[in-house]
């Protein structure tokens, strides 16, 4: 005998995943900063696309996509609406479908911060500064940051990740100057916040950045564990005529659990000279 609750979970499936398709059919992928490519023959993102951006196995999304009776984390399907541009009341109806209880306060993954903080870090500027989330997700960043770090770059992966950035780059395009001291500690801080979000989509995203990276692999197998803290960096920017030491300082900010601004200054006079030079040149 067919329950009222297997009733529903099948008309709930195919129209989720019609809501799913139709939702994905609005997103290009010049919305997600991706180039377009010759051999293109929808406009919109591909279902392997989504699941990259979403931080989630391919077959994962195709299944649940295609309406197949799989079960969703809230993580995973906050990732999922953060890459189809879903507002609220479309996120809502997401978790519905898929039979996951709504949470409309949550927003550790939320892909853009509000204005009240995007003006402090505006403000912070010529510092370099940004707000991440415990990914190293960056949701949102000052003129000055995205001067030294290249964010732009990071729009050619269509993954707005530091981690991601400075383990694929080349080591000479990586503004990070000693990579074998800070990665190895932003691994371990990356480790430190796993305990919590064990399964998708972080899962995937440890598997794919280490199928993409060998080195961050054997860091991530080590199973080291650090918290983050104030440190002292070295940068390299193609402009700068010396190296720039950068002290970074991570605050928390309210209303955004697990996300931090992270603010860099000068550690000495002559860095802060480079500094003022790169925002000079920028003004220009």
């Amino acid at each position: 005998m067919v329950t009222a609750h297997q009733q529903g979970q099948h008309r709930r499936r195919p129209e989720l995943a019609a809501f799913l398709r139709n939702r994905r059919a609005r997103v290009t992928p010049a919305d997600v900063g991706k180039a377009p490519g010759l051999r293109r023959r929808t406009p919109d993102l591909r279902r392997e696309e989504v699941a990259q951006l979403s931080g989630v196995g391919v077959t994962w999304y195709t299944w649940l996509e295609q309406g197949r009776p799989i079960n969703a984390s809230p993580q995973v399907l906050d990732a999922v609406a953060r890459t189809l541009r879903l507002d609220a009341p479309e996120r809502e109806h997401l978790y519905h479908l898929a039979e996951v209880a709504y949470a409309p306060g949550r927003q550790t993954d939320a892909i853009e911060v509000g204005p009240e903080i995007q003006g402090i870090i505006d403000a912070l500027d010529p510092h370099p500064a940004a707000v991440y989330n415990t990914r190293y997700d960056v949701l949102a960043t000052n003129p000055a940051y995205r001067n030294l770090f290249g964010v732009p770059e990071m729009a050619g992966t269509g993954i707005r990740n530091a981690l991601w950035t400075l383990f694929t780059v080349t080591e000479d395009a990586c503004p990070v100057v000693h990579r074998a001291r800070e990665l190895p500690i932003m691994v371990a801080t990356l480790r430190g916040a796993y305990g919590r979000h064990t399964g998708e989509p972080w899962e995937s995203f440890v598997e794919q950045l280490s199928a993409a990276s060998p080195y961050f692999a054997e860091l991530w197998r080590s199973g080291d564990v650090a918290p983050p803290g104030p440190r002292v960096k070295t940068f390299r920017h193609w402009a700068a005529t010396d190296e720039i030491r950068m002290t970074s300082v991570s605050l928390s900010v309210n209303g955004l659990p697990e996300c931090r601004i992270v603010a860099y200054t000068p550690a000495d006079e002559e860095s802060g000279e480079q500094v003022a030079a790169l925002r000079r040149r920028r003004e220009a």
